[in-house]
Parts: C-alpha cells; sequence; structure tokens
C-alpha cells in the first residue's frame, strides 16, 4: 500500500468520508529541509459529517488524529480542507 493509499485509508475509516481527494505535492519541495527525512507534503479535501458543529482546528484536530503515527513517520506537511456536506459546492464531490 502506497503512502497516499495508507492515509486515504485511514481518513476513510475514521472519518466516515462522503468524498476525499489527497494530492501528494512532495515533488514540489525537493531540497525542503522537511522533505530531506523522506515525509511529504500533501492537500487533502475531505467531505464527512463528522465536521457538523466543529470549528476548523476542531476539525483539523480531528484529522490529525486520524492520521495518527502518520503524521509522525510519513506526513511532513499537511494543508486540510474539511467540510460537511452542506458545505460542499454542487458537483464538487469526488470519491
Amino acid at each position: 500500500m502506497t503512502r497516499a493509499e495508507k492515509i486515504i485509508e485511514r481518513l476513510r475509516r475514521a472519518l466516515d468520508t462522503d468524498a476525499i481527494e489527497l494530492i501528494d505535492d512532495s515533488h514540489l519541495h525537493a531540497g525542503h529541509a522537511g522533505a530531506r527525512d523522506g515525509r511529504g507534503h500533501f492537500r487533502v479535501r475531505i467531505v464527512s459529517p463528522r465536521f457538523a458543529g466543529l470549528r476548523t482546528l476542531q476539525r483539523h484536530q480531528l484529522v490529525y488524529g486520524s492520521l495518527g503515527e502518520l503524521m509522525q513517520t510519513d506526513i511532513h506537511a499537511l494543508n486540510i480542507a474539511a467540510l460537511t456536506p452542506e458545505e460542499e459546492p454542487a458537483g464538487k464531490t469526488v470519491g
């Protein structure tokens, strides 16, 4: 299983996602100090009813908690867009 597949699987399992999109931007950070240790740079957009009623910080904490040790072993930087199904723009849903 690839690093990206592990991340997606963890998030799907923990957050009961309606949609998730993960983009690996690691290649854009070649030579960056955080990239030297082999951990990646990612952008993720997650749509989940679990985010309802939570502030942005709480949503991000839920994502970080769902990823567990991957935040220490596989991920250097993570840009998060965490939305409820009601906040998702019409026609934008992905697998």
